[in-house]
């Protein structure tokens, strides 16, 4: 599953999020995660610049907070 993370540098809590997919993958969830640069897009800032991180997979979001628990439910729920 392609999963998309968008974040900025700098975002302390991009890295827990990027973190808590890492360790998904590390048990063995099948990911590959792709790191969206807001800062490189006015759309994305406009649309993200006060809520990241948000990740997407299968055109559902997830926004923050969310615990590593709540991502795997969000990732296997495909609805």
């Amino acid at each position: 599953m392609i999963v998309q993370l968008f974040t900025t540098l700098g975002c302390h809590l991009c890295e827990e999020a990027h973190d808590q997919l890492l360790s998904l993958t590390d048990g063995g969830m099948d990911l590959s995660i792709e790191l969206v640069e807001i800062a490189d897009s006015e759309e994305l800032m406009d649309r993200y610049g006060i809520t990241i991180p948000v990740i997407r997979a299968d055109n559902r979001e997830i926004g923050w907070p969310f615990s590593a628990d709540a991502l795997r439910t969000f990732l296997e729920n495909d609805t």
